[in-house]
């Protein structure tokens, strides 16, 4: 539930409260996440939507997201919905690729058949 009548905030703004400590060890980006970012910079660069727009996107998705999702997952999610309201894409055609790529296997390695 949001706290913007108790606080003044919308849920996922912080506004000067304790966020405890910050790790400052290196996070191991997995693949899809670099892919997930490389996909943010070219679809800001063609313009189809701009930082703002993820921004608007992400803080509409709610708190249980915050909750349940991670960063990148909150980011694909957030660049979708840019990219069908920015007609790059529709839903259907996202779901038909995303049924083609299923086929493929679990792993890049699978999908080359090398198994790997």
């Amino acid at each position: 539930m949001s706290d913007t009548k108790k606080t003044g905030h919308r849920w996922h703004d912080m506004g000067g409260t304790d966020a405890g400590e910050i790790a400052h060890d290196q996070h191991a980006y997995a693949l899809w996440e670099k892919r997930v970012d490389a996909l943010l910079r070219l679809s800001t660069v063609k313009g189809y939507f701009t930082v703002d727009g993820l921004r608007r996107v992400l803080e509409d998705m709610g708190e249980d997201a915050f909750e349940t999702m991670s960063y990148y997952e909150r980011w694909i999610a957030s660049i979708t919905q840019n990219m069908v309201e920015a007609g790059a894409f529709t839903i259907e055609e996202l779901n038909a690729r995303m049924a083609e790529v299923e086929t493929r296997g679990p792993t890049y390695g699978e999908a080359q058949g090398s198994g790997e």
